[in-house]
């Protein structure tokens, strides 16, 4: 993987790549899509990414939500895109329905008054207005994989025109199931030089590697701020009611969906309960703890080095030394009682150069704690509200459809005639107030049997061994104790102050 510099190339006649960019070096029609959007300069992200993607490079940008990574494609889009070929010349996939339509707003900002058409496709709804907008010639497509792979398999969208493919959210694409989608939709892509990005929040190696299935020797760009470096671990810590925490992890589990993770207690008893919880929820879960025999020990430690085990629960003691491949989540169900175990836990995911999420599920009795670790540490950590209930079924409303919408594509035609019989019933159930119960459980029957296989995710063995250009992945840069305060294993050491 190259590590992109954004003062590499700002001596052109040398061939190096491209530097920054402000606002007065886009061409007058740039400058006029970002005055009709309110825009007077370019952020960081923007100013980073936009000159890779001018000139056909194919980047992995880590940037978060909000950071301003749509405008960072969207500008080079309405440069690239030929107003007058009425066909589809960049996709852009998103996770969920709300980002396509937020992605889609934000495009008619830009291209208002322009012959630039889009078109916004996403699952749940009707095929008709998207059908219109394909008819229509549009140049723009932004979509949702599954929705996206149906229009494909039913000839009402072809990419022959291709130019440019952006992946928007990557990692969260995995999270919702998406990936087979993503494989088969690669099958329509052209052959020929297609300019690919990917944006992300972090870069796990699942993330890596279905970077290498669609993007040809990506330079990583990694923002933080308005530097650019080696990609990091994402922190967050969620603030949760004191009360019934455990049920607030699982609503964080719902939301991130991940494909494994270790869940860090303090207590063998807090581990216990804690798996207890998550099997009763539906989720494929195992605890280790020192009190755990040998033999159910070993069992669980099968699972874990054979990458079969969803959920880990455990003590800090009970996990040393246990290594999770792949791993792209460590929980925290309450801040460890010595800061310097922390920087063990975290550093569970996150190896050699990918990265990955770190999440603390913090009392408002323990805010002050956690904020004293990433201040003694220097760790940027963010703060989340625990999700409501209308997020939380809006997650998993567009999981389940994305999860049922490919189940029914893959049905052959014996199979749809098959269920033709029951196209009455279900009618006559989704029209009765009371019976509606019934349509209820069955899609909460589907889904908590979703809960016990995680989200499919690229393998090692599906690309190649080597996918980036450069040199191999950097280490992740490791947080060490400040000189100030040298390591002591004394219990009673004073802990860290604000």
């Amino acid at each position: 993987m190259k590590e992109a510099n954004p003062e590499e190339g700002k001596d052109k006649s040398k061939g190096a790549g491209p530097g920054e960019i402000c606002l007065e070096d886009l061409n007058p029609d740039l400058k006029a899509a970002c005055a009709r959007a309110g825009w007077t300069s370019l952020v960081p992200v923007q100013a980073i990414a936009i000159p890779f993607l001018l000139a056909d490079r194919d980047v992995m940008i880590q940037s978060r939500t909000g950071s301003g990574k749509t405008g960072a494609y969207l500008l080079p889009i309405l440069q690239k895109i030929d107003t007058h070929k009425n066909a589809a010349q960049a996709l852009v996939l998103v996770p969920t329905r709300e980002l396509a339509l937020q992605v889609s707003r934000e495009a008619q900002m830009l291209t208002q008054g322009t012959e630039l058409k889009t078109a916004v496709v996403y699952g749940g709804v009707g095929y008709g207005p998207q059908l219109d907008a394909f008819r229509a010639g549009a140049q723009l497509v932004v979509g949702t994989p599954g929705r996206i792979l149906d229009h494909l398999l039913k000839n009402a969208l072809t990419l022959d025109h291709l130019r440019m493919l952006i992946f928007d959210e990557a990692d969260r694409m995995l999270s919702m199931g998406f990936y087979p989608d993503m494989v088969k939709i690669r099958k329509y892509i052209p052959t020929g030089k297609i300019a690919s990005s990917m944006f992300s929040a972090t870069f796990p190696p699942q993330v890596i590697r279905l970077a290498g299935q669609f993007l040809r020797d990506p330079e990583l760009l990694s923002l933080s701020g308005n530097e650019v470096h080696i990609a990091e671990s994402a922190h967050i810590y969620y603030l949760v009611p004191g009360m019934r925490k455990e049920r607030s992890l699982v609503r964080i589990i719902e939301v991130e969906n991940p494909a494994s993770a270790i869940i860090f207690c303090n207590t063998k008893d807090t581990v216990h309960y804690l798996s207890v919880v998550l099997k009763r929820f539906g989720y494929d879960a195992d605890e280790l703890s020192s009190d755990l025999a040998q033999s159910a020990r070993e069992k669980v430690m099968a699972r874990v080095r054979r990458g079969a085990l969803r959920f880990l629960v455990a003590t800090d003691v009970a996990a040393r030394g246990i290594d999770i491949p792949d791993l792209s989540h460590v929980f925290q169900y309450e801040p460890p009682e010595d800061p310097e175990a922390y920087i063990h836990r975290a550093g569970r995911t996150g190896r050699m150069g990918s990265s990955g999420v770190v999440i603390s599920l913090v009392a408002e009795m323990e805010k002050f704690k956690i904020q004293s670790i990433a201040r003694f540490y220097n760790i940027s950590m963010e703060e989340r509200s625990l999700p409501g209930d209308e997020e939380l079924e809006r997650v998993v409303t567009e999981r389940i459809t994305a999860l049922l919408e490919a189940r029914l594509r893959g049905r052959d035609n014996i199979q749809i005639e098959r269920m033709q019989r029951f196209r009455p019933l279900a009618r006559n159930l989704a029209q009765s107030e009371d019976e509606l119960a019934i349509i209820t459980m069955l899609l909460d029957d589907y889904y908590q049997q979703s809960l016990h296989t995680p989200p499919a995710q690229p393998a090692a063995d599906d690309v190649e061994e080597v996918v980036f250009s450069g040199s191999k992945p950097k280490p992740k840069p490791q947080l060490h104790r400040p000189d100030k305060r040298p390591r002591s294993r004394n219990r009673k050491e004073k802990k860290p102050q604000p």
